[in-house]
């Protein structure tokens, strides 16, 4: 009896180990599966002011090539979803670079046809636009991630957002990152032009989930599962 007692308490971190390993890894994939669901963008500011009520819960909205915050109030919803996706052959070199994670980030522009574009910020503006490989390439692709808990959106690390209104009374504010945290004053960069700045928050908010998303859903898991059973059948 001593002895059995003995060998479950020399088995207790074992299996506790065990058991938070799985509960890790449960964890992490909640955490994760986030990442690849369609969102819509809003934003709030950094700082309560007198423009709080137009910006906070406003959208980000596609146009000409750039990101905008519509503080208008007329955008019911967003005009591109958004989503993470591994950019290639960079995953390395940001880990390399010191960043904990990160993808890169895609907008939808057509559904039928699927049509991507890549998020990127202009390495001499640091305007944040929206291209195809080739436009985005030449600049800053990365990485895109989360806050932890709050799921606010980040760039390279951390979050340093800007709205510019670069034309007065029109209520779209051009969306900047702040890359090197100087007020964008670089040369030939906004900052040093007489407009209005503020910063702001970027929330991802997830699509309502309907009864169609939900079965789509199912039925992409159990595909899924189909297939990882039948790849360890043919491994074994």
């Amino acid at each position: 009896m001593v002895f059995g007692i003995l060998t479950a308490v020399a088995a207790c971190p074992a299996i506790i180990g065990t058991t938070e390993a799985v509960r890790h890894g449960q964890r992490q994939n909640a955490r994760e599966e986030h990442r690849g669901r369609k969102t819509h963008l809003t934003v709030s500011l950094l700082r309560r002011s007198e423009y709080s009520q137009r910006f906070d819960g406003a959208f980000v909205v596609l146009k000409e090539k750039k990101l905008w915050v519509d503080t208008t109030g007329l955008s019911t919803r967003d005009e591109g979803l958004r989503y993470f996706l591994p950019y290639h052959n960079m995953a390395e070199v940001w880990k390399e670079a010191g960043f904990a994670k990160g993808e890169g980030m895609v907008t939808t522009i057509s559904n039928d046809p699927p049509f991507l574009n890549w998020v990127y910020v202009d390495r001499a503006t640091h305007e944040v636009k929206y291209g195809v490989r080739d436009e985005a390439e030449p600049h800053r692709v990365g990485p895109w991630d989360t806050t932890k808990f709050e799921r606010r959106l980040m760039f390279e690390g951390w979050e340093g957002f800007i709205a510019v209104e670069e034309t007065e009374g029109s209520g779209l504010w051009a969306l900047y990152f702040d890359v090197k945290d100087d007020g964008l004053r670089g040369a030939g960069q906004v900052g040093m032009q007489d407009l209005r700045m503020l910063e702001v928050e970027i929330w991802r908010r997830e699509l309502r989930v309907d009864r169609e998303t939900a079965m789509v859903e199912r039925v992409e898991r159990i595909k899924a599962r189909e297939e990882t059973s039948s790849e360890e059948t043919t491994v074994s």
